[in-house]
């Protein structure tokens, strides 16, 4: 596993769990939002060691309920499932952060009851997906599309949530990606941070006002749960 930084304790990065956070290395996206750019490359100058982690995780068993994984891009990881399960002996909870990029790793995770939690990033509309990636083969979007529908229909319980990409999202985006949920879904819209992204020079300006935003998707899809962060 490549671990690029590793959080010792997070009290919202888990639904209703204390947990640790584990940094990956790499990312084939390059969302122009994206606040860990340090994280895209496959390489990195610093690491965290596997057994750093797990020595953390046995010396505060008492204080933690589980590991969030994110990164980066967890599923680039070879060795993830194997790592998932030494968490996992040790009696944490998973959740893991993914952009659904490797629908048959997603996959083979689920069939081994290995994560107790998901979060998707949904980007854009499938159509228009291309414009906040930047980057990808010719399959990456059906690829996002399959991890959307494996997680739908996963059982596990999780969220899809989407970064604001300021001047270019609108509301009708938003609406659409919503429309893809099913009832008692949870949707999260994530605003913008703008002290460090990949594209410093992104428009600041949002073509809506997100709490505004918010409420009319709640008033549209009453049997989706939505809030903002």
């Amino acid at each position: 596993m490549k671990i690029a930084g590793f959080q010792p304790l997070s009290l919202i990065d888990f639904p209703e769990k204390s947990c640790s956070i584990v940094f990956t290395q790499g990312c084939p996206f390059r969302c122009p939002f994206c606040h860990n750019p340090e994280l895209i490359p496959t390489k990195s100058e610093y690491s965290v060691s596997e057994e750093d982690v797990l020595a953390h995780l046995i010396k505060h068993k008492v204080m933690l309920d589980g590991v969030t994984i994110t990164g980066g891009e967890p599923t680039l990881q070879p060795d993830l499932e194997d790592f998932i399960r030494m968490i996992k002996d040790l009696g944490f909870a998973v959740k893991l952060d993914s952009n659904g990029v490797h629908p048959e790793k997603l996959q083979r995770i689920l069939d081994q009851n290995l994560v107790d939690y998901i979060a998707m990033d949904l980007k854009n509309t499938w159509e228009d997906y291309q414009l906040v990636i930047r980057a990808g083969g010719e399959n990456t979007v059906s690829n996002c599309q399959k991890s959307f529908k494996i997680i739908q229909d996963s059982g596990v319980d999780h969220e899809f949530r989407t970064t604001i990409y300021p001047g270019v999202h609108t509301e009708k985006d938003f609406e659409t990606m919503v429309g893809y949920l099913k009832p008692g879904e949870k949707y999260f819209v994530q605003v913008t941070q703008f002290k460090k992204n990949l594209d410093d020079n992104m428009s600041q300006n949002y073509n809506f006002v997100p709490e505004d935003l918010v409420q009319k998707l709640k008033e549209k899809y009453p049997d989706v749960i939505i809030d903002i962060r």
